[in-house]
Order: C-alpha cells, then structure tokens, then sequence
C-alpha cells in the first residue's frame, strides 16, 4: 500500500488552521456582540481618540464599491472564499514556514470572518471607530485587524528571505 504524506502534511498544518479558526471565533464573538447590544448607527465614547460603534459595510476594504448595487456582494464572498482556499493550499504547501504560516493563518482567519459576514448579512459588521482631531479612520473589525496583521507579517516574511538571499 502507498503511504501518503498527509499527515505529515496535515499535522504541520493544524496549528496555523487553529491559529485562522480562533481569529475567526474572536470576530465572529465580537460581532455577535456589536449586533446584539448596538443599532445601527450607535456609538459609545471610550477615550479621546476611539469609539466603539456599529457599521455595515457592504463594500470592500474603506467602503470601496458600498455603493454599488449589490453584486459586490457576491464578488467580495467568492474573492474571500478563493483567498481561503488558495491559503490552505500555500499553509498545506509551507507549513514548516513559520512567520510565513502565521502571516497566512492571520489573513484566512480575518477573510473568512468577513466573508460569513457577508453571507449572512449582505455586508461587514465594523465596530472600532479611532479618531484624531475629527478626523476618523475608518471603522473596522477584528477580522480587518488579523488581515492587516498577516500583511504586515507576510512583508517581513519577504523582507527576511530577500536579506537571506543577499
């Protein structure tokens, strides 16, 4: 009988995949709790410069195309569902790569948060409102958090292998 490397393979992979499933727990909880204690459009004053508030955002990332007439809606999920599945498939591929496999588990874990929202509500539920001087960034999640996380680790990742290289 021919043995295979998936469990090799898949062991390697488990942690990052539990890594991506607490994320999307942690953004699903707090978006639970956004929408069962706020309205729409509700805020409550933290400090100076953050606000906790309730928004939808039916577009992408800064509200790009949340004004277009629905199908983004449908554009955005399938994009975060190739995302995820073209993640797993590079996890499954480096998972002996650590910043590299963790950069990764923070982007499915925030894609696939976004995309059951999404499905479930036609848009993104953001909450955390930072301001400075009335001017305010904005509004965001968890989710955004742990992709911007996994961004920010997946240029160091590259920025480390391009210093090796040299």
């Amino acid at each position: 009988m021919a043995k295979t490397n998936f469990s090799k393979t898949s062991g390697g992979m488990l942690p990052w995949l539990g890594l991506a499933l607490l994320l999307l727990m942690a953004d699903q909880f707090t978006k639970i709790l956004i929408l069962g204690y706020y309205r729409l459009g509700d805020a409550t004053y933290v400090t100076s410069f953050f606000n906790v508030v309730r928004v939808h955002n039916s577009g992408a990332a800064f509200s790009f195309l949340a004004s277009a007439s629905g199908w983004q809606r449908w554009f955005f999920t399938a994009i975060g569902i190739a995302a995820a599945l073209f993640i797993v498939w590079m996890l499954k591929s480096h998972a002996g790569q650590k910043l590299f496999s963790f950069a990764l588990a923070c982007i499915l874990g925030g894609a696939l948060g976004n995309v059951i929202d999404r499905s479930l509500h036609g848009y993104v539920v953001d909450f955390l409102d930072f301001h400075y001087a009335g001017r305010h960034f904005p509004a965001f999640n968890v989710a955004d958090s742990a992709i911007t996380v996994g961004a920010v680790f997946l240029i160091l990742d590259e920025l480390r292998r391009v210093r090796k290289a040299k």
